[in-house]
């Protein structure tokens, strides 16, 4: 899908110097709005603006501080999960071939 937006002249060459920077910059905006409001996922980031990997698109979100929500429920959450796995006695398997 094609969009056009209509903009002033003078604010377009402020806003970027070539009208490519200008949709560049128009499609960045909408991704990471969309990220944001978890409209799109960081896949589908990937792909609209045709990222090369996981560390692009975390270096991109964090240029612009598009970070998900993280509640203090989530971190509880997460210290929680950790707290079990530590206490959890570690089991190790060891089979040894003889020849």
């Amino acid at each position: 899908m094609q969009i056009t937006i209509e903009i002033p002249d003078d604010i377009a060459h402020q806003l970027a110097n070539t009208p490519d920077q200008l949709s560049r910059r128009a499609l960045e905006s909408l991704v990471v709005e969309a990220y944001r409001h978890q409209q799109i996922s960081t896949a589908q980031v990937q792909r609209l603006l045709n990222l090369s990997s996981r560390l692009a698109i975390d270096a991109f979100l964090k240029t612009y501080e598009a970070y998900l929500p993280y509640t203090v429920a989530d971190l509880e959450q997460d210290l929680q999960a950790i707290d079990q796995a530590i206490t959890q006695p570690l089991i190790l398997s060891i089979s040894l071939l003889h020849h």
